[in-house]
């Protein structure tokens, strides 16, 4: 039994040595752009939250949309 155990650490060891990718710069890259987009922030007027891709900045101030900013 204790036979079978070390063959299948060693087929599973010599799978992770030859055949598991490393990750690639760019999926690096792209985890990081994923992980900045997940940041939200919170609308100076109404309180909604939106990602800071969609906020607007105005007088040091994120606002959710036109509208909220020019009030």
């Amino acid at each position: 039994m204790l036979k079978w155990i070390i063959f299948a650490l060693c087929i599973v060891g010599i799978y992770y040595f030859f055949f598991k990718k490393p990750k690639s710069p760019k999926q690096e890259d792209k985890e990081k752009k994923h992980q900045k987009d997940s940041i939200l922030l919170e609308c100076s007027k109404c309180g909604t939250y939106v990602s800071s891709d969609e906020a607007i900045l105005q007088d040091g101030k994120y606002y959710c949309s036109k509208e909220c900013a020019q009030c």
